[in-house]
């Protein structure tokens, strides 16, 4: 029987398990895909812990993760855009992904290009779309200069890229200790922390058209402190900031079409985009992996691979 991640109360990465299912059977419009990579995402870490069961409800056992990166197993009844044996990359809305097995629709995946390395593939669904709706709702483009809170983040390692592929100049928040990896990728890095106001402005002179904020907190106030205008910033983690201030908060599910999703593989595969992987672990130790990623202080993605 094959094996899933499972848990049956809300807790912390105690609770997790990895457990034998029944092998799930694809019906028309969707495969049955061969798990081969899965990318683990904070807000999985708040709905197994309870915090957002007001906007994802939960009912247990419960499974975690929506990133998918595989083989089709075997296609449902009707379906021919794909087949058995075809590679893929796509998500799940059913919270499932971490799995030896998953149903996914056809409309959740586009094929992988084989330069795309699985580990990359399974990180790539959530990080990549949201970081391409938040560069899409701040409308980044050529000469302008943008901040990307937690820029060496999964979200934000991918959305200083994108920016900077726009013609922008980037400037990104992180902590020291990826400054070099952000240096590289044509951003130029500020520390965090107290006295961050005067370093950003240091670095961008006067000109700060827009913010990004994958990390929550203060970054709203603070991209308001900057000057940027309230449509051109864009929260993944403040929502009340939308209410209050009238900015924008536009994440995976704004940009979640096969065609992004192709479109940002097609970077990775042409060495345009990096999806840096901060370490992979197996199904089993799952409970492992979250504990590194809950700290927040990693370089990209942490991913689950078979």
């Amino acid at each position: 029987m094959p094996r899933a991640v499972r848990f049956d109360r809300f807790g912390g990465t105690e609770v997790l398990q990895v457990e034998e299912v029944e092998q799930p059977t694809p019906s028309a419009g969707t495969v049955l895909v061969r798990v081969r990579a899965t990318g683990l995402n904070p807000v999985e870490s708040g709905i197994r812990g309870g915090f957002l069961d007001k906007v994802y409800p939960t009912s247990f056992p419960a499974g975690q993760g929506r990133d998918v990166a595989g083989v089709v197993e075997e296609a449902g009844p009707g379906v021919t855009e794909f087949a058995a044996g075809d590679e893929v990359i796509g998500w799940t809305d059913e919270r499932g992904a971490q799995a030896e097995l998953v149903l996914v629709p056809v409309g959740n995946l586009t094929r992988r290009p084989a330069q795309v390395p699985w580990e990359v593939a399974g990180a790539l669904y959530t990080a990549g779309a949201a970081a391409y709706a938040s560069v899409r709702a701040v409308a980044v483009g050529e000469g302008d200069t943008v901040v990307v809170a937690n820029a060496a983040g999964g979200v934000g390692s991918i959305a200083v890229q994108l920016a900077g592929h726009a013609g922008a100049t980037v400037i990104g928040l992180a902590g020291e200790a990826h400054h070099d990896w952000l240096r590289q990728h044509g951003v130029t890095p500020v520390a965090y922390g107290d006295g961050v106001l005067d370093r950003v402005r240091a670095a961008a002179g006067d000109k700060i058209d827009a913010f990004v904020d994958a990390f929550g907190g203060d970054y709203v106030d603070l991209a308001l402190q900057l000057g940027v205008q309230p449509d051109r910033i864009n929260t993944l983690i403040n929502f009340a900031a939308v209410a209050q201030h009238g900015v924008k908060a536009q994440g995976n599910n704004d940009a979640s079409t096969p065609e992004v999703l192709a479109e940002l593989a097609d970077l990775v595969a042409n060495g345009r985009l990096e999806v840096p992987v901060e370490a992979s672990f197996p199904l089993e130790q799952v409970a492992d992996a979250y504990q590194l990623l809950e700290r927040r202080h990693t370089l990209g993605k942490i991913v689950l691979v078979a």
